[in-house]
């Protein structure tokens, strides 16, 4: 192209708005508008200090929004170490202003016209540079990102990605897919190294349920559809997904195949690859996928198997046939009370030996208990108030639970009446076994809200001085309480070695369950008070965490995925054959590396 056509193009640019709507749709609007872009969640939806300690959860969107919790204060204090009494020194960043972007001016005219939407937005572009691991969203509060993409393109059909990814191979443009932005394992993060435009391509726009097939059982979905939206169309046909993980809110169908994503209902619905039928796969040398949508064959390797859990390196997901479910008769939450967390293992275990497998089933340790009691909001009435001081009385005295010792298995059955019913009978009894006493409903729904809300609380705390995040790894059960003492042990050392000043915060859950396994998520944090480079401190904590879990016995993920944050372990877990075999599909469908992400092996 010559150079006065460039010129001409760059001129046209600056003068274009910096959003252009080649297919305006006035009930949509980019995500930036209702979620937020310093943090996690909804805009208006976040923990606040007031000014008589209690806290509060602001917004609508929750049971227990815009209700006092006065204890938090007390127990994230005397527990955690957080010093509530100033803000972060670090002043969060006002404004989040991305870098210039590089123009390929030549990509950009190819698709002016072709793209439902392209955005230069500033929002926009920062909002998809980042996932939610504590290393970004600190960055995204306190610093700034090495890289930022470009421009952000919507497409809203298979057509439009197919072209997208075409004219990307003739100008040389890279290509990163986005969904809702929730991964938690770098997946988005961009390097400065990278000096070919960035586009990041939002599949938000490709939402819709497309076919409904009632006698299968199947449905066909557009990979941008975020689970929240997803489930209340099904409904409209009394059908339900059942995949539920923590981010159903705002994680959607094409994140969930890609990191090979589990739910927390896995055990009445599957995880994601058992939900899956087919998926359509656009690569830089054409669409993959089966030719036609059976559930299981003999066909051969299973390549859809490489679909799900391939990070975005291989090209975009824009459509899956999954397997659908009649939505349940019944749904009941209830809770049990153990004397410890050791016997509450056994439980869960009994349960998996015996395959009473609730929707489902997980155990806090004591810690996370008392953390779930602090969120809790405090009771105006007096007669509520001496109902809950009776109940402590008779679980410590009557009972003899020790407080600082007993733990909560919080259950989720769905499904019909009959199966419902017999379930909770079944555990019952077998709780009794356990000397395991029946918390009731109110503790197992209490549960469900701090899993929806344990990332706006992350956010919460990184405004004092206290840096905390998860992982989770698939344990035999042998080795399940092995794991969290040996873990608790190695954050203990790391933080000591590192010069943490105050003892980290660290509690385990047990939530999905298998025959043979089951998933232990650990959650940790402490005062990053004093440090002087708190991220590259909590780095070196975590990594030492994992690699500690992986000696004993762990997985490196169950259902969170590798990668940027943790394919420095890859060839712990993979051969060399595995890792060949994975970079020759890399090669076969995307030979310009247009797709570089750079997860898992890139």
């Amino acid at each position: 192209m010559s150079e006065n056509r460039i010129t001409t193009i760059s001129q046209q640019l600056m003068q274009t708005p910096e959003i252009i709507e080649n297919q305006p749709d006035i009930n949509w609007k980019p995500k930036h508008k209702w979620f937020k872009t310093d943090g996690w969640g909804y805009l208006d939806t976040k923990f606040i200090l007031r000014e008589n300690m209690s806290v509060l959860l602001t917004g609508n969107k929750y049971t227990f929004c815009n209700k006092n919790m006065p204890d938090v204060v007390d127990f994230c204090t005397k527990i955690a170490h957080v010093t509530f009494n100033q803000k972060n020194p670090i002043m969060p960043n006002q404004l989040h202003i991305a870098a210039p972007p590089i123009i390929n001016y030549t990509f950009f005219d190819a698709i002016s016209h072709k793209i439902s939407r392209i955005s230069f937005e500033n929002n926009e572009r920062v909002m998809h540079s980042y996932g939610h691991t504590l290393q970004e969203m600190f960055k995204l509060k306190y610093g700034k990102f090495d890289r930022y993409c470009d421009v952000v393109v919507y497409p809203n059909s298979t057509e439009q990605v197919l072209s997208l990814i075409k004219l990307a191979n003739e100008h040389n443009v890279v290509l990163i897919p986005y969904g809702g932005g929730t991964n938690v394992t770098q997946d988005l993060m961009l390097f400065s190294s990278e000096k070919r435009m960035i586009a990041s391509v939002d599949l938000c726009r490709m939402c819709k349920v497309k076919s409904v097939n009632k006698k299968s059982m199947t449905a066909c979905i557009e990979a941008g559809i975020l689970g929240s939206q997803l489930e209340a169309e099904l409904s409209k046909y009394g059908l339900c997904l059942g995949h539920e993980p923590d981010s159903i809110e705002f994680s959607t169908l094409g994140g969930w195949i890609s990191t090979r994503a589990s739910g927390m209902k896995k055990n009445a619905y599957g995880n994601i690859e058992d939900i899956v039928v087919n998926v359509k796969l656009v690569t830089s040398k054409g669409i993959f996928e089966k030719s036609g949508d059976w559930q299981r064959v003999s066909n051969g390797p299973d390549l859809t198997q490489i679909v799900l859990g391939s990070e975005g390196m291989f090209g975009i997901i824009t459509e899956a046939v999954v397997k659908v479910c009649l939505l349940p008769e019944k749904k009941e939450y209830d809770s049990i009370l153990f004397h410890d967390f050791e016997t509450g293992v056994k439980f869960v275990e009994c349960l998996a030996k015996q395959k009473v497998f609730p929707a489902s089933v997980r155990l806090v340790d004591n810690t996370q208990v008392r953390f779930a009691l602090a969120f809790k909001e405090e009771n105006t009435s007096t007669l509520d108030a001496l109902i809950e001081k009776l109940k402590r009385y008779f679980v410590s005295s009557v009972k003899g639970f020790k407080l600082d010792k007993f733990c909560l298995l919080t259950l989720l059955y769905e499904g019909t009446v009959a199966e419902v019913n017999m379930q909770m009978k079944i555990i019952e009894s077998l709780a009794s076994q356990y000397n395991g006493l029946k918390g009731g409903a109110d503790s197992g729904i209490r549960g469900y809200f701090l899993t929806f809300v344990i990332a706006y609380i992350r956010d919460f705390v990184m405004e004092h001085n206290f840096i905390a995040e998860s992982f989770e790894t698939t344990v035999p059960w042998e080795k399940i309480i092995d794991v969290c003492r040996e873990a608790t042990e190695q954050i203990n050392k790391s933080c000591k070695k590192e010069g943490v000043k105050t003892a980290p915060f660290v509690t385990f859950r047990v939530s999905q369950i298998y025959n043979t396994c089951a998933t232990v998520y650990c959650y940790f944090g402490y005062s990053c008070e004093g440090l002087s480079d708190a991220i590259a401190t909590y780095s070196i904590v975590e990594n030492e965490a994992r690699e500690c879990v992986m000696k004993n016995g762990g997985s490196l993920s169950h259902h969170h995925g590798i990668g940027k944050l943790r394919k420095h372990f890859v060839p712990q877990i993979m051969t060399n054959v595995g890792l060949g075999v994975l970079k020759s599909i890399k090669k076969e469908w995307d030979p310009n590396n247009i797709f570089a992400v750079n997860n898992i092996i890139g």
